[in-house]
């Protein structure tokens, strides 16, 4: 049997590929919105604006990962569990809990925000004034008070292609506003209020499709189930507190980068490696739906112990996002110069290097992008928040060292080194632990 007709007539890696056709879709479209977006703003901003308009909504969605439980991940590991398992009220009742308490760490990542925007603007900025920016930014946060929860429900209703129609959508509208703000010279809080707009979309969307999924599976009366009725409350608060551990960390050393950077060089030097990690950013677009609709499937073949199937579905899956991600990196390293200039003007040029060492490590991070939810299946959810902390740590003593004398290109490898050495560790730790338990050892 070819290769080709293996991936063909999997029926799970076929089932895989449509959701993920479906969200690669919509997608895709946003992308071309949201490249068409930065290609205004870029040239409708300076560099010192553009890198202010950047670390205010940095700043935000760090604070808000900074306590988030990742809810989506809890309400996949046990919702998707009890539905499989036709049990509807505890499927109900961690439905419930985990939208309370997403709902409250949002309004306290609120407050956070305001408490702290002073700090912000001194140790992010060389701008005075701006403070209210990141508070205004900051709703955002509580119009994506159920994001995470919802994403998670359909999930495991097979719906997630929904996500990328609400993306289109506050893309579509955020896109005319920032259009024309660039046609008649608009200023950066227009700007920022079309990201925040746009977030109310996403967020109230998300949330009603979610409840409308919950009422046809779980029936109209699933919000009154006692949460009482959750039978393995310690485990489940251990994998809640155990992701929050893990994005914590991860936020720290890898997703708040452009707040490290700010910490050291000036805001101008923020915008140029705003724009190199942006457009390397790009090739998370067709791994990003894979993402969404294999760890349900992770999930089930574990839970049901089907480990040649899994170790089979990791491998197609595999070489599908290595094939992609090759020729995108490729594409970024041959073409790179001309992207930058297209994208965002000859004044960002030098981001180039930058994009280059930044290039190295996305892609080897998107080609086995299954790392983390393979070992939360695994119910090892402890080793990923080892594996990061300590990479990290390596990661930012070198930063404080590093940085201050050499830059964003060296930013950019830092954080390839970061991507390689943590996403190397989990995946052997994983795979490890797939063969210890198909043996029986």
């Amino acid at each position: 049997m070819s290769l080709l007709s293996k991936f063909k007539d999997d029926p799970l890696f076929g089932k895989v590929i449509r959701s993920s056709g479906a969200l690669l879709s919509t997608n895709t479209l946003s992308l071309a919105l949201t490249i068409f977006q930065g290609a205004m703003i870029t040239r409708l901003l300076n560099l010192e604006s553009y890198g202010l308009l950047r670390v205010v909504m940095v700043y935000a969605s760090t604070v808000n990962s900074l306590l988030s439980f990742r809810m989506s991940e809890l309400v996949v590991r046990y919702g998707g569990e009890y539905l499989g398992r036709g049990e509807k009220d505890k499927a109900s009742a961690i439905m419930k809990a985990a939208g309370l308490l997403e709902a409250f760490v949002s309004l306290l990542a609120f407050l956070v925000v305001a408490a702290t925007a002073g700090l912000a603007q001194r140790y992010f900025t060389e701008s005075k004034g701006v403070a209210w920016m990141f508070i205004i930014y900051a709703i955002g946060l509580l119009a994506n008070f159920n994001v995470e929860t919802s994403t998670g429900i359909l999930q495991v209703t097979h719906k997630i292609q929904l996500q990328g129609v609400f993306n289109l959508v506050q893309n579509v509208i955020a896109t005319l506003i920032i259009g024309a703000a660039f046609l008649w010279n608009g200023t950066l809080p227009v700007v920022l209020g079309a990201y925040l707009l746009g977030k109310f979309i996403l967020g109230l969307g998300m949330f009603i499709a979610a409840q409308i999924q919950l009422r046809k599976i779980l029936g109209a009366g699933w919000t009154k189930v006692s949460l009482s009725i959750l039978t393995s409350t310690r485990e489940m608060i251990r994998f809640a507190v155990s992701s929050n551990v893990s994005a914590t960390i991860i936020k720290v050393f890898r997703e708040s980068e452009l707040l490290w950077v700010a910490l050291f060089l000036p805001t101008e030097v923020v915008a140029l490696y705003s724009v190199a990690y942006t457009i390397v950013s790009f090739v998370a677009i067709p791994t990003d739906p894979l993402i969404s609709t294999t760890f349900p499937e992770i999930n089930r073949l574990i839970t049901q112990k089907a480990w040649p199937q899994l170790r089979d579905f990791l491998r197609k899956i595999t070489t599908l996002s290595f094939a992609i991600n090759l020729a995108l990196g490729l594409g970024l390293v041959l073409f790179g110069r001309w992207i930058i200039l297209i994208y965002s003007g000859e004044k960002y040029i030098l981001a180039y290097p930058t994009l280059l060492a930044l290039t190295i490590g996305l892609t080897f991070n998107y080609t086995l992008f299954w790392n983390r939810p393979l070992l939360l299946s695994l119910n090892l959810p402890d080793f990923p928040v080892w594996v990061t902390l300590a990479v990290g740590l390596v990661k930012l003593s070198l930063a404080f060292w590093l940085i201050p004398k050499y830059g964003i290109v060296v930013a950019g490898a830092l954080l390839s080194f970061y991507y390689i050495a943590s996403v190397g560790v989990m995946v052997l730790r994983g795979m490890r632990e797939i063969k210890r338990l198909e043996t029986g050892d």
